[in-house]
């Protein structure tokens, strides 16, 4: 498996966009997430999209954003959008993603990151810290992870 950054192979943003707005979004928020996606071609520090690749085949893809939640923009940044295609779950991908995300994280000064799930028990077994709750918006309740480097 191979990580790499999204502008090197932007072919695949339209297949990345639609995973973020199918997992993550709503009916009318693709245009929110292709804006994102394209952002992060940008050359700008922030955001950032990656993307597993298995040989040629677009396996993941995950983002390292300057704030991934509304209510806590005091926080930055953000491991975000951690999306694994179907084929490539339960063979550790995720926790791929996470470290290459920490260390590009580390590699640019940050000293910690964060982000929020919905769920608990899986982000922990990696290291990250529960830190307490937020709302995702308008009102959902999600929990909170820190992990310093």
């Amino acid at each position: 498996m191979k990580i790499i950054n999204l502008s090197d192979r932007p072919e695949f943003k339209e297949q990345v966009t639609d995973w973020l707005w199918q997992a993550f979004g709503s009916e009318n928020s693709r245009d929110f997430f292709a804006s994102v996606v394209q952002s992060s071609l940008s050359g700008a520090d922030l955001p950032q999209t990656y993307i597993a690749l298995a040989g040629e085949t677009l396996a993941a893809t995950v983002g390292l954003w300057r704030c991934d939640l509304i209510s806590r923009q005091d926080l930055t940044p953000w491991l975000a959008a951690l999306y694994v295609d179907e084929e490539f779950r339960s063979q550790g991908l995720g926790h791929q993603l996470q470290a290459f995300v920490l260390e590009q994280s580390r590699r640019s000064g940050f000293r910690e990151v964060y982000l929020y799930a919905e769920f608990t028990g899986y982000y922990e077994r990696f290291g990250w810290q529960y830190i307490g709750d937020a709302l995702d918006y308008p009102d959902k309740p999600v929990h909170l992870f820190r992990q310093f480097l």
